[in-house]
C-alpha cells in the first residue's frame, strides 16, 4: 500500500497528531487537517485518523489530482518539493511558483512560450517544463527545486509577518519546508 515514496517522505516529515493552539488548521495528523479528513468522509478524532487513510487522502488530492505524478515523469526530485509544497500550503500555489518561474526563464519566450500563472498543470504547463528541462539540462531541475524555495521562504515570511503567532512555526517551515531534498 504504501509504495509512493514521495508520499512516504511527507507522512514521515509530518508525523502523526498535532494541535498546536497557534496552528489556524486546527489539528492536523500525518499531515491531513481536520477539514480535508471531513471531505473525505473521515468522522472520527483526528488522533485516530489511519495511516492508510492519511496515504491515500494525500496520494489523491496532493499527488494525483495536481498533476505531481506527471512531473515525476521527467522531473522526480521537483515532484517531490511540489508535493511537499502542496501539502504544506495547498497545491495550487507551487504550481502557480512553478508557472511564473518557467514564464521567467524562458529567455523572453525564446525557449517556449510564457503559460498561464493558473495554479493547474495542464498540458501547456508540462511541455514548458519539459523544453526547459531539455534546455538546461543538467542543472535544471535544481535550479527550479531553488526557485521554489526562494517562493516558499518568501511566502512564510509574508504569512509570519500578517500574523504574529506564526512566529512558532517559521522556524520549522524553513528548516523542514524551504531545504534542498
Amino acid at each position: 500500500m504504501f509504495t509512493n515514496p514521495v508520499i512516504n517522505s511527507i507522512m514521515e516529515k509530518e508525523g502523526h497528531y498535532v494541535d498546536h493552539p497557534h496552528d489556524m488548521g486546527g489539528p492536523t495528523c500525518w499531515g491531513i487537517t481536520e477539514q480535508v479528513a471531513r471531505k473525505h468522509g473521515y468522522m472520527g478524532d483526528m488522533k485516530d485518523l489511519s495511516k492508510e487513510k492519511a496515504y491515500l487522502i494525500l496520494e489523491d488530492d496532493y499527488w494525483r489530482k495536481p498533476g505531481f505524478d506527471k512531473v515525476h515523469d521527467v522531473a522526480p526530485i521537483l515532484a517531490l518539493e511540489l508535493c511537499d509544497t502542496g501539502t504544506n500550503t495547498g497545491p495550487a500555489l507551487p504550481i502557480k511558483w512553478l508557472q511564473r518561474w518557467l514564464n521567467a526563464y524562458n529567455n523572453q519566450q525564446k525557449y517556449y512560450a510564457d503559460i498561464a500563472v493558473d495554479g493547474v498543470l495542464g498540458k501547456k504547463s508540462l511541455s514548458a517544463l519539459t523544453s526547459f528541462l531539455k534546455k538546461r539540462a543538467p542543472h535544471g531541475e535544481n535550479a527550479l527545486i531553488t526557485s521554489l524555495n526562494c517562493s516558499q521562504g518568501n511566502y512564510y515570511l509574508e504569512l509570519v509577518e500578517k500574523r504574529e503567532k506564526n512566529e512558532a512555526f517559521i522556524y520549522g517551515w524553513i528548516t523542514t519546508r524551504v531545504a534542498l531534498i
